[in-house]
């Protein structure tokens, strides 16, 4: 076991604003508004399950169709820097449609486990140890869970401003780590190549 709380702290810190749980508040309450109720539990268990899942049979899928984890993570770094841009601008490149039905859809994928945090976990892999990246997805489902359960009262408090201010600070936060990530994986493959 190489548990590195280091590792831990950056993974947590790449996966929370990738996730930008806290930035979904306005999504999650239209949600609740139109289905009645989301489930919270049901949907954290799900967003789990796939984020550890892709976290191990990740790598097996990409060896499949010949990528391999540097050049993964060099176009991962591509799409949390677009996400990073998204959330400091406050503009959306990327929009998926209304959903009809929440819990499972959309919220445990593709709004917490969608493509931006499943690619953030490959390309975490390429560089931290995996039992230090499964603490970092468990502490921010738990993070999940309790924002989910207590989404209105957060919104109450933190006002539309204080969710746009970290918005933005993690926003400046992912962008940076998005050019480590292109850089740290540039290099592994240059040197692969050399």
């Amino acid at each position: 076991m190489n548990f590195n709380f280091k590792e831990i702290a950056t993974a947590g810190m790449v996966l929370f604003a990738v996730i930008d749980i806290l930035g979904s508040i306005p999504i999650i309450l239209s949600l609740r508004s139109k289905v009645g109720h989301v489930q919270s539990e049901k949907a954290s268990i799900v967003a789990i399950s796939i984020m550890i899942a892709f976290l191990f049979v990740g790598e097996s899928i990409l060896s499949l169709i010949g990528i391999d984890v540097n050049s993964f993570a060099v176009a991962g770094a591509f799409i949390i820097f677009f996400l990073a841009i998204e959330m400091i601008l406050g503009i959306s490149i990327y929009k998926d449609d209304e959903p009809e039905t929440a819990s499972i859809v959309p919220i445990a994928f593709p709004l917490i486990a969608g493509a931006g945090t499943l690619t953030s976990i490959l390309s975490l892999r390429a560089e931290y140890h995996v039992e230090n990246i499964i603490v970092a997805i468990i502490i921010n489902v738990i993070f999940v869970y309790i924002v989910l359960k207590s989404s209105a009262r957060i919104e109450r408090i933190l006002g539309k401003n204080g969710l746009n201010i970290i918005r933005k600070v993690f926003g400046v936060i992912l962008m940076a780590i998005a050019v480590k990530l292109f850089v740290t994986n540039v290099n592994g493959l240059l040197s692969h190549g050399a």
